[in-house]
This record gives structure tokens, C-alpha cells and sequence, in this order.
């Protein structure tokens, strides 16, 4: 009983340290890009793993003045924002018509939105360039906002779905009893109890928009209408590459993410899991 306690021990001292080693093997190139983003230029070429003996944060402001950050930054936040709140909304209304109501067809538009899942995104980057070239839609501001909706909605909607059935009918009973309508009954009583949902579907969509770089790279040639991630090639070289700044502007890309992620992370395994047992 002793020797099976002490293996058992020694199993669970043996697992938490490999977690805790992968964790930091995780962690660390984050941490890497942070300090490495200090440097000065000669200090990294010298030693790109030590710590930086004197901070550089003109590295940050080089990033986001003389290589034009804050112009794809602009571009990312109109189009993510605008993508994550259209998906949202979009997504909500039409899950909670096909939940809710039974209709010819139903069926049929339920399983083409979930079949929009299954299709290879980055296959469609071609025909979609060769369409929006010959209708005239290349080069507009609302050029990157068509794609990222309709790649995004079909798992919003498979998520919202599953969710809303797992609210009691009743709710919209009580309320139709009480006189509301339908679009009060969806905005002020069954989007608040989505709430875990919602938080879920913001983070995916933000996450997939700003970080989504080829429809951005092909679909707009105007500089002002790139996102970041095309922006950081920027940095790069035919010959050489400006490692420091290009870092200290991977960590200004990176903060947006990131404070999203800590305001709504608690929230987002409850919204990936909801409706996958019913009530």
C-alpha cells in the first residue's frame, strides 16, 4: 500500500513537472519576442537569446511611425470590429429562427451553413479573387468584410443553434403571453441568457479576422486598406530584416489579442460546451 501510494506520488510529481515544462516552452517565445523587441539592433545580432542589457523603446515607436503601424492597425480594428459585431448579430437571428421555428426547408438551410465548415477556406481564395475583380470590388473598404462574415458565420451559427435550444420554449412563451414581440423577445430576453455563447463567437471572430492574412494580401493593393499581418512583411528584406522593430510590432499586434482573450477567456469553454447535453 506504501509502494503503491509512493508511485502514485511519483506519477503526479512526474506529470506536473512535464506540464509545467511544456508550459514554459509555450510561454517562452513570447517572452523571447517581448525582450528581444529592446534590443538594439547589434545587440540581438550578437546574442538573440540573452536578456537586453539596455531598453530600446524607439524599436516601438520606429514600428508604429516610420513603418506605418497605425495604418494597419486602423484597418484591423475597422474590419475585426465590424466583423465580430455583424457575425454576432447575424448569427444570433438566424440560429434563433431555425431553432425556434419549423418550417419546409429548415433542414436543408441548416446543413448548407454547417457545410460552410467543412469547406477548405484558403481553396476559395482564387474564384473569390477572380469574382470580386470582374463585379469591381477589389480595393474597397468593405472589400475584406464580405469573406470574413460568410467564413465565419457557419460555426457561429452552429454554436448559437446549439445553444438556443437548450433554452426552455416557455421564455418566449411567457413573453408572447405578455404581449412582447419577437424581436423584443430575442434582444432583451433570450440574447442576455446567450451571454456565455456570445463571449465564445466574439473571441473565435476576433481571433480568425485579425490574424487572417491572405484575403487580406490579395483583395487590397491600397496600403491603407491593408491589416496588420501583411503589415508586418513590411519588415522584411530582400537582403536583410529588421528584426527588433519587426518584433516590437509583432508585440503591439499582439496586445489587442490578448486583452480580449483575459476579458472573455472564462466565459469560452462554457460557450464551446453549451448545448452539448440537453436539458
Amino acid at each position: 500500500m506504501i509502494l503503491f501510494s509512493t508511485l502514485r506520488g511519483f506519477g503526479r510529481l512526474t506529470f506536473n513537472l512535464f506540464v509545467l515544462l511544456f508550459s514554459l516552452s509555450c510561454l517562452f517565445p513570447i517572452l523571447w519576442i517581448v525582450y528581444s523587441s529592446l534590443k538594439s539592433k547589434e545587440a540581438f545580432m550578437l546574442d538573440s537569446v540573452s536578456l537586453p542589457k539596455v531598453l530600446h523603446f524607439s524599436n516601438y515607436h520606429k514600428a508604429f511611425v516610420e513603418g506605418k503601424m497605425y495604418t494597419y492597425f486602423i484597418s484591423s480594428a475597422f474590419n475585426t470590429i465590424a466583423t465580430v459585431a455583424l457575425v454576432i448579430v447575424l448569427a444570433f437571428c438566424i440560429a434563433y429562427v431555425l431553432s425556434r421555428y419549423k418550417f419546409r426547408g429548415r433542414n436543408m438551410i441548416y446543413t448548407l451553413f454547417i457545410l460552410g465548415m467543412l469547406i477548405p477556406v484558403y481553396g476559395l481564395l482564387v474564384p473569390l479573387f477572380l469574382q470580386f475583380k470582374v463585379l469591381g470590388l477589389n480595393d474597397k473598404f468593405y472589400t475584406l468584410l464580405m469573406p470574413y462574415i460568410a467564413i465565419r458565420l457557419p460555426l457561429s451559427i452552429f454554436l448559437f443553434e446549439s445553444f438556443i435550444k437548450t433554452v426552455p420554449v416557455e421564455l418566449d412563451e411567457a413573453a408572447y403571453i405578455d404581449g412582447a414581440s419577437t424581436t423584443y423577445t430575442m434582444t432583451r430576453i433570450i440574447m442576455p441568457v446567450c451571454r456565455p455563447v456570445i463571449a465564445t463567437v466574439l473571441i473565435l471572430a476576433f481571433l480568425d479576422t485579425w490574424n487572417e492574412f491572405p484575403f487580406s494580401l490579395v483583395l487590397v493593393a491600397q496600403e491603407h486598406l491593408k491589416t496588420l499581418p501583411v503589415g508586418l512583411t513590411n519588415f522584411y528584406g530582400q537582403y536583410t530584416t529588421d528584426y527588433t522593430t519587426l518584433m516590437a510590432a509583432m508585440v503591439l499586434s499582439i496586445l489587442p489579442v490578448m486583452a480580449v482573450y483575459l476579458i472573455f477567456y472564462k466565459n469560452i469553454i462554457k460557450g464551446m460546451t453549451a448545448g452539448a447535453v440537453k436539458g
